[in-house]
């Protein structure tokens, strides 16, 4: 055995033991595995593409005419490569391209936490080096490059990179560390590295995802981008324990989540808000003053009808031109699309409940005067028809009327009143209300939904559900004057609707109690994606569970004291065959958790619950306070959401849910 330090220009504080007498393999080309570059403040990494991608790029490498631009779609197609180029190009986002490379050879110094690829030059010149010593057995080879590095191949597993003395860092002196080597391997399947799994072609959904205020999307200051990403990873890997059995039949594809941005366009230079606002902010905190102005104004924007219109306008546009692309890209997608708000991305519940209401039933075009004529008839008031008719006025276009243009057509109060009174709360219960100027008639404004009074735009399809999280809502309805909503009310285009929400997040507010004021109803708890609840919860429960057997004298003993105590509770999903080889699980969930969630809670969600409450870590029980904050960005990354949102996509799918065993 020979150390490195013996064979190395100078000397060094690493020592690794090879044996020479080993016979060497016989000479293979390397597989090369295609990379792209990432940048995050200051430090670069270098992240793998899937094998199927990496294989998609090297087949059109190796096969195809390298003088001609050739684009690949990657990462589930939300990226382009352009392989003559080497770059990587967003497709739905705006984000600067990134390199690609094609890597065989690879380098990690000793205060490095990964490997790093070698550019593609450098990686030719040592394969090709390696190359002659695997065929004439002739080790122990000094390569010099140009840049004074110098590589030294002891033998097949033993390859180090010496950098000159120049190249060193200034503020290291010693001479130990100055010539610290670098470890040099070949090939990605010699250094440990987490390749990702390909993502199944088949789209099973598609989901749109609308940040809240500011910028940032978590405590890490990440972009909405960033956050979608986790977000589908999580549902990528919760597909593959949850519905392990469907996607081994096929029945399974993914899950498509895109994220929508419109901070940008409300802060950019076309409204000039951010200078007019910045005009009149005072001097003093100014760190405190420059983020206020840049997220807690949001919620201020948005009940103001000039810049409400921007918002919507930008959410619609973006949510409508990612669904034209996606369209494009899948042009066989024919599935279901659904919506996700996270805190103020409550804008697209005013748009999904709002671009078709003009209409209860049928198409606008199809509104005539005969149907306004019954109406007349139905309130005595058909002697008013001809002056409505000379004015080519409908029942669309009378809904748009206010008194004083019903009074300038010289109809009496009395008959204007209750033409007005009868369109507002019989043909258009849910349209907008009023201007935010004007005054509110509190007798009639207990139904449907209350918005600003803009013009709302349409989307280009009708959402299948909306998923909000960590929601103002019932805030934003309540401070609008809306007393309670109509439990006969639904979204004419989006049939479910879901609140979510962590218990400690200080903007969430619930809905269902604006439905049924009349019973006090927990929120439904949101399982643990394992299947049970957090340990301190389960404690919480057992302990409940005892004094209240004690209380009513069921004890009879320290050891049922004990049984009762320590009875664990089942999963709150079973799985589909835990639930047919015992038919008695569902039976013996928490009573009051199931009771709840039979009860009709309105037609907003199909008669289903409505609000949904995230189980709160056990550190985060000790102090609320200090995780309020955390609390309202924790969505992005709760896996218990994930699957939450899975379990509707595919319930309406009938693919069976499965619980993973423990």
């Amino acid at each position: 055995y020979k150390s490195v330090h013996e064979a190395s220009p100078s000397s060094t504080s690493s020592y690794e033991m090879v044996d020479e007498e080993s016979v060497p393999d016989p000479y293979k080309d390397v597989q090369p595995h295609w990379f792209f570059c990432c940048r995050a403040d200051d430090s670069t990494s270098w992240l793998p593409f899937s094998r199927e991608d990496s294989d998609k790029l090297e087949n059109t490498y190796t096969t195809g005419n390298q003088d001609e631009e050739v684009v690949i779609a990657v990462d589930g197609e939300r990226y382009d490569v352009h392989v003559k180029e080497r770059k990587r190009y967003a497709v739905y986002w705006e984000q600067a391209p990134t390199e690609v490379r094609r890597c065989t050879w690879f380098y990690k110094g000793d205060k490095d936490t990964r490997f790093m690829p070698y550019p593609e030059d450098f990686s030719k010149m040592l394969e090709d080096a390696f190359k002659e010593a695997v065929t004439s057995d002739q080790w122990k080879k000094k390569i010099d490059f140009p840049t004074g590095e110098t590589v030294i191949i002891h033998n097949p597993k033993l390859i180090m990179q010496y950098q000159p003395i120049g190249l060193q860092d200034d503020w290291i002196s010693s001479p130990s560390e100055q010539t610290r080597p670098r470890t040099v391997k070949r090939g990605v399947d010699s250094i440990p590295i987490d390749i990702p799994d390909g993502e199944p072609d088949k789209v099973d959904h598609l989901v749109f995802m609308v940040h809240g205020i500011g910028p940032a999307c978590d405590l890490r200051f990440r972009s909405i981008i960033q956050c979608v990403n986790d977000f589908r990873s999580a549902s990528l890997s919760l597909l593959a324990s949850h519905y392990k059995r469907a996607q081994q039949d096929g029945l399974v594809g993914r899950v498509e989540f895109l994220p929508v941005n419109w901070h940008s366009a409300l802060h950019g230079d076309a409204t000039g808000v951010d200078e007019d606002i910045q005009r009149i902010t005072l001097p003093s905190i100014s760190r405190l003053r420059h983020f206020t102005n840049d997220t807690l104004l949001d919620l201020f924007f948005y009940n103001s009808p000039t810049y409400c219109q921007t918002i919507v306008d930008t959410v619609a546009s973006e949510i409508n031109r990612l669904y034209a692309l996606f369209k494009q890209r899948h042009p066989d997608f024919n599935r279901a699309v659904s919506l996700v708000g996270h805190s103020l991305g409550q804008q697209t519940i005013d748009i999904s409940c709002l671009f078709v209401l003009k209409v209860p039933s049928g198409d606008p075009s199809s509104l005539s005067s005969n149907t306004l004529e019954q109406i007349l008839t139905k309130l005595d008031l058909k002697q008013y028809l001809g002056i409505l008719k000379s004015e080519n006025l409908d029942l669309e276009s009378l809904s748009l009327c206010k008194e004083s243009d019903l009074k300038d057509l010289g109809i009496p109060l009395g008959p204007r009143k209750k033409i007005l009174n009868y369109i507002k709360r019989r043909w258009l219960p849910e349209v907008r209300t009023q201007a935010v100027t004007s005054a509110v008639d509190y007798e009639y404004f207990d139904v449907g939904i209350g918005q600003v009074s803009i013009d709302y735009p349409q989307l280009a399809f009708q959402p299948q559900a909306f998923f909000a999280f960590g929601s103002p809502i019932g805030m934003f309805l309540t401070v609008r004057g809306l007393k309670r909503i109509d439990p006969n009310y639904t979204f004419p285009t989006c049939k479910s609707f879901y609140n979510i929400y962590h218990p400690y997040d200080p903007v969430a507010y619930r809905i269902e109690p604006m439905i049924v004021s009349e019973v006090d109803l927990e929120p439904m708890l949101i399982p643990h994606h394992k299947g049970r609840k957090r340990m301190h919860l389960e404690l919480k429960d057992s302990l409940t569970r005892m004094s209240m057997d004690l209380k009513n004298n069921v004890l009879g003993s320290l050891r049922t004291a004990w049984q009762s105590f320590a009875r664990m509770p089942v999963a709150a999903l079973p799985s589909t065959r835990e639930a047919r080889e015992n038919p008695h699980i569902n039976s013996s969930m928490n009573a009051e958790q199931t009771e709840n969630s039979e009860i009709k809670m309105g037609m907003l969600n199909g008669g289903r619950r409505i609000d949904y409450v995230l189980q709160e870590k056990p550190i985060e029980s000790f102090n609320e306070y200090l995780f309020a904050i955390q609390s309202h960005l924790c969505y992005w990354e709760s896996e218990d959401t994930a699957l939450l949102l899975l379990k509707e996509i595919y319930d309406k799918l009938g693919v069976a849910f499965e619980q993973p065993q423990q």
